[in-house]
């Protein structure tokens, strides 16, 4: 894992991906996850704070980040529902099948290397009638955008630990088995353009 990821990169995930106009789009998703959740990407726990204890029972944190999962830990203690850190990548969800009511990813398929065997894998574990609920940055509509996220992208990559920056999220939802329920898109405001294109809303297993 290196100093870097270890030591600096949860420090920048904090900063970035709890920066305001990103925690507001959680506070849009995150409350909708009820029962039993898988939370993909589970970073450094900047999604707790979001979940409703009336509505949720467990939460099971995903992510092969022992640094990020450090700092996640300061963030479980006296939530209302219980929290089990899992150190594990997407790929690799160590759950019964139809085990969850929801999954939940939040900024999390930019990073993972095979995000299909990810999405996979949270199929597997999501029960036929429960919620997928997402909200990711990804490929922009606008040409001149998609460009430079193409330009960018090479750079961007070894700073932020594998982030993509144009990552089609409804079609790789689509290819992993979901049908999307509602989709909800923007550029964030503060952010620049390459990077804050943000996609954010529910899917179901087909």
């Amino acid at each position: 894992m290196g100093l870097y990821g270890r030591y600096v990169l949860p420090l920048l995930v904090d900063l970035g991906c709890g920066a305001k106009p990103v925690d507001r789009q959680r506070r849009k998703v995150v409350p909708l996850a009820e029962g039993r959740v898988l939370e993909v990407g589970f970073g450094t726990g900047l999604n707790l704070p979001h979940y409703d204890a009336d509505r949720v029972s467990r939460v099971y944190g995903l992510d092969p980040g022992k640094g990020m999962l450090a700092r996640a830990r300061d963030r479980s203690a006296g939530l209302g529902f219980e929290v089990e850190h899992l150190p594990l990548s997407g790929e690799q969800v160590p759950l019964d099948d139809d085990s969850v009511d929801t999954v939940v990813i939040t900024y999390t398929l930019c990073t993972i290397p095979d995000a299909l065997a990810a999405l996979a894998e949270m199929h597997r574990v999501l029960r036929p009638l429960g919620r997928l609920i997402f909200c990711e940055h990804g490929l922009a509509p606008d040409p001149d955008v998609a460009a430079w996220q193409g330009r960018i992208n090479p750079f961007w990559r070894p700073l932020t630990g594998g982030c993509n920056l144009n990552r089609d999220i409804p079609g790789l939802l689509d290819e992993g088995g979901f049908a999307v329920d509602d989709l909800e898109t923007m550029y964030l405001p503060g952010t620049p353009r390459p990077m804050g294109f943000n996609y954010w809303g529910t899917a179901r297993p087909r």
